[in-house]
């Protein structure tokens, strides 16, 4: 690992002040997240850039709050909460979510320079936030927006 992306430094230096403070919780999310990077890692061919680590975040947070659902539909209310916790404490490591009015505008405008199917909209937009928007949040706002056309 000679270039180390930043954030891989600040996950790593996370966890090590999280083993001073003798933080558990901390330590059980981060190393996980770390072996998850890690992994990440050893499937590519090059060393993993901020936006793979996002990634492997993004991926972390969903599979923390399906296992939310499951857990508040079973009646494990403290399951359910140390699951919501871990998903917040991750979420730190995302840069902050775009508004839902700065998605529509680029899907209006997307829909404007002519993407008239889910599709065509959905390629237009989702590589514009990238790790800062969820998929499905898109989609609903352009599935709506095609509607009204």
């Amino acid at each position: 690992m000679a270039d180390v992306a930043p954030l891989y430094e600040r996950i790593q230096t996370d966890l090590t002040a999280a083993r001073r403070a003798q933080d558990k919780d901390a330590l059980l999310v981060l190393g996980t997240l770390l072996a998850e990077m890690r992994n990440r890692e050893l499937d590519s061919t090059a060393p993993l850039t901020d936006a793979d680590i996002v990634d492997v975040v993004r991926k972390a947070i969903k599979r923390r709050r399906e296992s939310q659902e499951m857990y508040q539909s079973g009646g494990r209310a403290e399951l359910a909460a140390r699951e919501a916790d871990e998903a917040t404490r991750l979420e730190t490591y995302l840069r902050p979510a775009v508004s839902g009015d700065e998605l529509r505008a680029a899907v209006r405008a997307a829909i404007a320079a002519g993407a008239n199917q889910l599709g065509a909209v959905m390629g237009r937009v989702l590589p514009q936030f990238k790790g800062r928007a969820d998929g499905s949040v898109i989609s609903a706002i352009a599935k709506s927006e095609l509607a009204q056309q």
